[in-house]
């Protein structure tokens, strides 16, 4: 299972910059340009979605950027959206106000247009909060010699790089500590901070380095993104289908379970759990893309543990090892089998169910019915039978 989160974290995803250096006004702002046939901030958006620790996420944008919002980013209840202010600072600020009364003990800090974070990266920002860290700055040592000029175009002089380091995001802090620095800073008139580890550091907190990542570059000009979508749609992806059957008997009772939604019934399902067959079947078909057995593998039915218990626990397992091997769960199917009690007027919550567990958007998950044709057991109601595929890519950066 996903280990629990050691902190409360809250994610702030600056969005709200016009991008002026990116290409022409027709083009729009640069966090929904289509990179890899997706908006840049859906690919920086999912890295934190599918991270293995729980976040409230929090989207800072332009006031006229929210139908871009809305067709890059499907709606979730788990992402709220505010309004930026004319600098990046500002923006900032309302996304940290944002959280003031929710209980977040830290916050990550996220660049929209850096899309290639990894989940490595913001596990080394956790390890760092472990060890007692006040602000966390992922940065690289720079590389390259660094020259001075003057207003002439003239070289000055050569600046030792030594010690230097290039900047990255997420800039991580304890949130109360980098709220209040940020509401001193523009109490006091100072709005020309062009990241929140300078904020941190006029505040007089420490701000440790962790390494960053070199792929985990800003895309600012017109020539990043162009490169940035060559190098995701270059990438031949590892796409595995994954398939799952499952059958079981039904008995008097009040009602089955399917997909996690209960649906009154003369009949019951049963089993050692709660006999959801729907969920028993997907869970077998995310186990097979990634050769990890099968349900009874991990959940024996001889256990008493699992006497009863919700088939979401094992749909959420096998999501959970998916993406522990790499793996970015795109599609879940199932097909009911059944005579009675009726689906149709369940689909939509169960759908909902289905994109709540696995944490993906509610149009790539598929639930459907048929019935027997009175034909068999099925024909005759002695049992319900469903039918999974999942579809899921590895080794993609954000799993």
């Amino acid at each position: 299972m996903p280990a629990e989160a050691p902190f409360s974290i809250g994610v702030v995803i600056v969005a709200a910059g016009r991008g002026e250096r990116a290409g022409a006004p027709q083009d729009g702002p640069k966090q929904y340009r289509f990179i890899g046939g997706r908006p840049v901030i859906a690919h920086t958006l999912d890295c934190f979605r599918r991270w293995r620790l729980p976040v409230s996420v929090c989207i800072v944008i332009h006031p006229d950027d929210e139908c871009l919002l809305a067709q890059a980013v499907p709606k979730r209840d788990d992402v709220a959206v505010v309004y930026g202010g004319t600098t990046r600072q500002q923006s900032v600020l309302n996304g940290l106000r944002h959280f003031s009364d929710a209980g977040i003990g830290h916050v990550m800090i996220q660049d929209a247009v850096r899309p290639f974070i990894d989940h490595a990266l913001l596990d080394r920002v956790v390890n760092a909060f472990e060890a007692g860290a006040i602000g966390v700055l992922p940065a690289i040592p720079v590389t390259d010699t660094l020259k001075r000029g003057d207003a002439r175009g003239q070289v000055i002089e050569t600046v030792p790089r030594a010690g230097l380091y290039a900047a990255q995001t997420p800039q991580s802090f304890r949130f109360a500590e980098i709220l209040d620095a940020h509401e001193k800073a523009a109490l006091a008139g100072h709005a020309g901070f062009t990241d929140d580890a300078s904020i941190a550091e006029w505040a007089g907190l420490p701000v440790t380095l962790i390494a960053g990542m070199p792929d985990n570059v800003k895309l600012t000009v017109k020539r990043d993104i162009d490169m940035a979508d060559e190098k995701l749609s270059a990438h031949l992806p590892d796409v595995r289908t994954g398939n799952g059957y499952d059958v079981h008997q039904l008995e008097p009772g009040d009602g089955v379970t399917l997909c996690g939604i209960f649906i009154p019934h003369d009949q019951r399902l049963k089993g050692h759990s709660d006999a959801d067959v729907a969920l028993h079947a997907l869970t077998d078909a995310l186990l097979a893309t990634c050769g990890a057995g099968d349900i009874g593998d991990h959940f024996p039915p001889s256990d008493p543990q699992w006497r009863g218990a919700a088939s979401r626990i094992f749909l959420e397992h096998a999501a959970g090892i998916v993406r522990e091997k790499g793996g970015t769960i795109m599609n879940a199917d199932v097909s009911l089998i059944a005579e009675a009690p009726k689906i149709g007027p369940h689909r939509d919550a169960m759908r909902a169910n289905l994109a709540d567990m696995l944490k993906i958007d509610l149009e790539r998950c598929s639930v459907k019915a048929t019935t027997n044709e009175t034909i068999g057991f099925i024909g005759r109601r002695e049992g319900i039978a469903a039918i999974a595929t999942a579809t899921v890519v590895y080794g993609r950066r954000s799993a």
